[in-house]
């Protein structure tokens, strides 16, 4: 099928075929007719499979221009970056029509923003906070919204934003079009978008957190004191050409950035913390290829849409198995192929489970220098390294127990230090360490933070390990590591 089969408009035609698209993916096929008949939908796709094209294409073709100029679609994003992204895909598709729209967005000046409301827009895209910010001081009405759309549905709906949506939705009017998008969602969160949409059609293209198959997935075990030594040989390696890394909190990403820095790695570093310039400029150096390793937190598990990252590498593994489908999924995007590399410490041990009981599968192991049989064996987050490993990670070695706490301790932090919504500048803090020094940018309100809050669970399963085998890496180079 091709999109000539989905019955677009003219102007939508020449802007697809601009792009140099030709044949619509699979959420696109399923959801492009029903979303033209005007219905509700939950569309279940996995990362990188076209759904933010599944849904603007359909609302700019049924959008009319109004003059003047009010707002008729709102889309709400848990991040800035992607929220960004989202605002691209309607320049792109929306080139040969005549709409306006808006991206809106804490952690900046709302200035510009509300001066090209007062412009006029037909279209917002926005993260929650700052939505709310404005909507409170009377500079946007959502009286005429038609459209509404939630990406990354099931984020949107935790705990950490279900209050502000809830908000928003009230201020919706009844008679509108509700689409709910996402990678994965749980049963729970399904049942409440069930009961914000009316007689939505429910469109799933693959099993939920299945990762693209196309991602080649190891695993390697290694105690935390030895993860940065692990990192560093890998990166050296010429097959990985850009790389996305994650960790699990602001100032570890900072810390790993530097140290690479220090080796002769051109690194940067995003999260919550960065001022949006901050971050706007390590994306953009990541995208050009200035930057070869870009270091983050789960912020950008949602916002980062670039086609030829080579590798993924889980520097901490997520203690929400859901979030690991959506990290991996930055790589073998737009039919691309991409591997992935996951560190696991013995405090990490749980977290592998519940991850391998999600995607169904076992990843493979990999044999390296570093390689921590302890790491393997281990039995969950309570395992404690013997000896000199009790001391933890180079970057302070708290247990995972720890680790998670002091997520939720500085999720507390940024939401009561920034609950007024908009952008604040910070006297800087210095960490005196042998990594040099680290400095926090601009806060904002936790429109990308306040949904890292998880749950523990653990599955005692046994594992069993596979013998070795030699591993050739991408392009035919040899590696130094082996499949185990």
């Amino acid at each position: 099928m091709s999109f000539k089969n989905l019955n677009l408009i003219p102007e939508l035609a020449k802007a697809i075929a601009k792009q140099g698209y030709v044949t619509p993916t699979p959420i696109q096929i399923k959801s492009i007719p029903d979303l033209l008949l005007g219905k509700d939908l939950i569309g279940i796709a996995q990362t990188g499979t076209g759904k933010t094209a599944a849904f603007v294409l359909p609302i700019l073709q049924r959008m009319r221009e109004r003059f003047p100029r009010v707002p008729q679609t709102l889309v709400l994003a848990p991040t800035r970056e992607l929220a960004a992204q989202i605002g691209e895909s309607f320049t792109a598709y929306g080139e040969f029509l005549k709409f306006k729209h808006v991206v809106i967005f804490g952690g900046v000046n709302q200035g510009p923003q509300i001066t090209k409301l007062s412009h006029g827009a037909d279209i917002i895209v926005a993260t929650p906070g700052r939505l709310l910010d404005l909507m409170n001081q009377g500079r946007i009405s959502l009286k005429d919204i038609e459209f509404f759309v939630l990406d990354e549905a099931d984020r949107m709906l935790d705990m950490g934003f279900i209050h502000d949506i809830r908000k928003i939705i009230q201020r919706l009017p009844e008679k509108r079009q509700s689409l709910f998008f996402s990678a994965t969602m749980s049963k729970d969160v399904n049942e409440l978008a069930r009961k914000l949409l009316k007689d939505p059609v429910h469109i799933e293209v693959a099993s939920q957190a299945t990762p693209v198959e196309k991602i080649k997935q190891y695993m390697f075990f290694v105690d935390q004191d030895k993860k940065l030594e692990l990192l560093l040989d890998l990166l050296k390696q010429k097959h990985l050409t850009k790389v996305l890394v994650f960790t699990s909190m602001k100032h570890k990403a900072d810390k790993i950035a530097y140290f690479l820095q220090e080796n002769g790695i051109n690194a940067d570093a995003i999260h919550g913390n960065k001022s949006q310039n901050a971050r706007t400029f390590a994306l953009n150096g990541f995208k050009c290829g200035k930057t070869k390793v870009l270091v983050a937190t789960d912020i950008a598990a949602r916002g980062i849409d670039i086609d030829d990252i080579s590798h993924v590498i889980n520097y901490d593994l997520p203690n929400e198995c859901e979030t690991y489908v959506h990290r991996i999924g930055r790589t073998a995007r737009a039919g691309e192929e991409g591997t992935s590399f996951s560190f696991c410490a013995a405090d990490e041990r749980d977290y592998l489970r519940d991850i391998e009981k999600l995607i169904g599968i076992k990843i493979e192991e990999m044999e390296h220098k570093f390689h921590s049989e302890f790491a393997k064996n281990a039995e969950g987050i309570d395992a404690k390294p013997r000896s000199r490993n009790n001391r933890g990670s180079r970057f302070g070695g708290r247990s995972d127990r720890n680790r998670s706490q002091g997520r939720r301790m500085d999720d507390r932090h940024d939401h009561n230090k920034h609950s007024s919504h908009r952008s604040h500048n910070d006297s800087p803090r210095r960490s005196n360490n042998r990594y040099g020094r680290s400095y926090s940018n601009n806060h904002s309100r936790s429109d990308d933070s306040r949904s890292n809050q998880g749950s523990r669970r653990s599955d005692e399963r046994s594992h069993h390990s596979r013998g070795p085998r030699r591993f050739s890496s991408r392009g035919g180079q040899r590696s130094n590591f082996r499949r185990r």
